[in-house]
């Protein structure tokens, strides 16, 4: 059975990466490749799908307690084949647990939720 550990939230606003989506070094420092060939790939829906993910990344770091203190790349936030977000953890973060996360986007903002589960 899982246990919880931890719980997070975040919000982005989604003008906020409009903004830097342009920016291939910021995706490059912030995003995986698979993270940034996914938001590329999203046409009209970039900058949400960008702001998404940020959101799910900052809310599994809140979740472990920890802030920032890992690299953005070591939570990598995935889509399976129905398009649920998935989190996987690399690295440092990758001894924290398992996470289950939840994204929303309404209003110019993105929303996510983390749950830091044991195995």
């Amino acid at each position: 059975m899982c246990k919880p550990l931890g719980l997070g939230i975040d919000l982005c606003e989604i003008s906020r990466m409009e903004k830097l989506l342009a920016d291939d070094r910021f995706l490059s420092r912030y995003f995986t490749q698979q993270e940034a060939e996914y938001i590329r790939s999203r046409g009209a829906l970039a900058a949400q799908s960008m702001a998404g993910i940020w959101a799910a990344k900052e809310a599994a770091l809140k979740a472990m307690g920890t802030g920032i203190r890992f690299s953005m790349k070591d939570v990598e936030i995935l889509h399976d084949e129905m398009g649920a977000p998935v989190c996987r953890l690399h690295g440092a973060a990758a001894g924290r647990g398992g996470c289950m996360v939840s994204i929303t986007h309404e209003g110019g903002i993105a929303a996510a939720v983390c749950v830091l589960i044991s195995g």
